[in-house]
């Protein structure tokens, strides 16, 4: 996800044959493409099948979160390109129910995260649906409620925990996203406000963060369109118009159903 976050992701090039869809993939997959109904009832179904896993309420989370922000409008590019909305931020008003509905899933997830990791401390997929709810909920604080010293302590928790992640398994390159997001985002802030955040516990490493960015749109799973989504706004923001435009492209072919990335490109010249 001040603001730290967008809401709220080239396809691989090894050798080795892609694994077999999920359903809980299917459920990415419509999210991803704005048919959020379908994926709250595939994500049901996965709940349903799979009753003790926390990452299936926290990818519910991030469905009823993404419908809020496609809703609200934040999830256009030009919400994050221009830095008045963040200077002279303007507290948005969320679904009631949907907003309900968020929060239980995400309460839902992390009591479960919680649980398992209570007694598996280096549960890969435990660690990841913890970094899925902490991200979640910085997303929501930070660009819907505008809070942003909770938001800040939610994306540096998220951080914390993708370190873990990665320590047990590097291979989880969705979790680099949190490192990548925290780093990018936060060095775009001025000068004395990095040097605040740094002494905080936050990092603001620009590098850094677009480098976790890249390896997660270029070998993540679940969160690989965000991921570059997030580097063709960094493209826009750089005015690296032909980059942006390459990405937007592969992100309309990959869904074609979300109207967003369209009307992305349309607007570049």
């Amino acid at each position: 996800m001040l603001h730290l976050t967008l809401p709220v992701f080239a396809l691989f090039l090894a050798a080795d044959p892609a694994p077999a869809a999920t359903a809980l993939d299917a459920g990415y997959r419509q999210m991803y493409d704005l048919q959020f109904d379908e994926a709250h009832k595939t994500f049901a179904e996965c709940e349903r099948q799979h009753p003790g896993d926390p990452l299936v309420p926290a990818s519910d989370a991030a469905a009823y979160m993404f419908a809020e922000f496609d809703r609200l409008n934040i999830l256009q590019s030009e919400f994050f390109v221009h830095d008045d909305n963040f200077r002279h931020p303007k507290k948005l008003n969320p679904n009631p129910a949907a907003r309900q509905a968020f929060d239980a899933e995400l309460a839902k997830a992390g009591k479960m995260a919680a649980a398992e990791l209570a007694s598996a401390p280096k549960d890969a997929n435990a660690l990841f649906a913890a970094i899925m709810v902490s991200g979640l909920r910085a997303d929501f604080d930070g660009l819907v409620d505008k809070h942003y010293l909770s938001s800040l302590s939610a994306v540096k928790s998220s951080r914390v925990m993708a370190e873990r992640l990665l320590a047990v398994d590097p291979s989880c390159y969705d979790a680099h996203l949190a490192v990548g997001v925290e780093n990018y985002m936060l060095s775009l802030k001025a000068a004395p406000m990095r040097l605040f955040l740094r002494l905080a516990g936050a990092e603001t490493d620009r590098e850094l963060g677009l480098q976790r960015l890249r390896l997660t749109a270029e070998k993540g799973h679940y969160l690989k369109p965000y991921a570059q989504l997030l580097l063709a706004v960094a493209a826009l923001r750089d005015r690296d118009r032909n980059r942006a435009r390459e990405i937007l492209r592969d992100l309309a072919m990959q869904f074609p159903h979300n109207r967003l990335y369209v009307e992305e490109l349309a607007r570049l010249p």
